[in-house]
């Protein structure tokens, strides 16, 4: 038996790994299953930054079309059954997650991409739509997060000219923040990771918080949860070493408390 989906924990970071590598981690329900028991971990509060990658040359094909053929039911409850539980769960992770984007990404692959917080490219990686290729409409969250990412027109024209982006124009584009060279890929994303564990961890899920809130508020009410939560990050263990290695003018050591 072949597990599709891999954790592996280094320190305070747990690295998920989509593991059919033969179909280019393409999804079928058992990895939809995996993912689910691998975000389960992730929510651990020992964990304090995740990466989500892909085995062998690809990130994800998005769906398996042969599973896809053989779907009893509608799409519409397959889609509630299986993405969307690991979308909203891998949304509601109270930590940063990294997209290490090791390879080809496409159609719910893509969405999966997008909804994590930071992704860093290889040099390798190449990015396709691939829904509108087979007369298909992006999910998973995919139009939610690309337009956000990208705008209306550019997140428009993009996904249904099913255009394939290369690592450097994903860069300038700023779907991805950075792209590394295939041979330091790995080790750019074990620093990163780490470098994103040792922040105060609670404030940074708060300000996830902020963000995904001010797509739809007004002033207002941005102001208002703002004060809320900056009122929650004063009463936290990380805000109280931080303001005094300000003050003894050293690096904090956060916690993550």
């Amino acid at each position: 038996m072949v597990d599709e989906v891999l954790t592996s924990r280094a320190g305070a970071v747990l690295t998920i790994t989509l593991n059919r590598p033969d179909v280019y981690n393409a999804f079928n329900r058992a990895m939809h299953h995996a993912l689910r028991e691998a975000l389960t971990k992730a929510a651990d509060s020992e964990v304090r930054a995740v990466v989500v990658t892909g085995a062998g040359r690809g990130f994800c094909a998005g769906q398996d079309l042969r599973e896809f053929q053989q779907l009893s039911g509608g799409i519409r409850e397959a889609l509630e059954e299986t993405y969307h539980p690991n979308i909203r769960a891998l949304r509601a992770l109270e930590k940063p997650v990294i997209a290490a984007i090791n390879g080809p990404v496409a159609g719910a692959g893509l969405s999966l991409a997008c909804a994590c917080d930071v992704r860093i490219a290889s040099d390798q990686a190449t990015f396709v739509p691939g829904f509108i290729g087979i007369g298909l409409v992006p999910d998973s969250g995919g139009s939610w997060f690309i337009h956000r990412l990208l705008g209306f027109s550019r997140a428009f024209e993009w996904m249904v000219s099913n255009r394939r982006l290369s690592a450097d124009e994903a860069l300038v584009w700023g779907l991805v923040s950075e792209v590394v060279a295939a041979e330091r890929f790995e080790r750019r994303i074990e620093d990163r990771a780490e470098w994103y564990a040792e922040l105060p961890t609670r404030a940074v899920a708060m300000t996830k918080q902020l963000f995904d809130h001010a797509y739809a508020a007004s002033l207002e009410d941005q102001l208002e949860l703002e004060a809320e939560l900056q009122q929650a990050a004063t009463q936290t263990d990380d805000f109280g070493e931080g303001v005094q290695a300000f003050l003894e003018k050293r690096l904090p050591a956060f916690r993550g408390r």
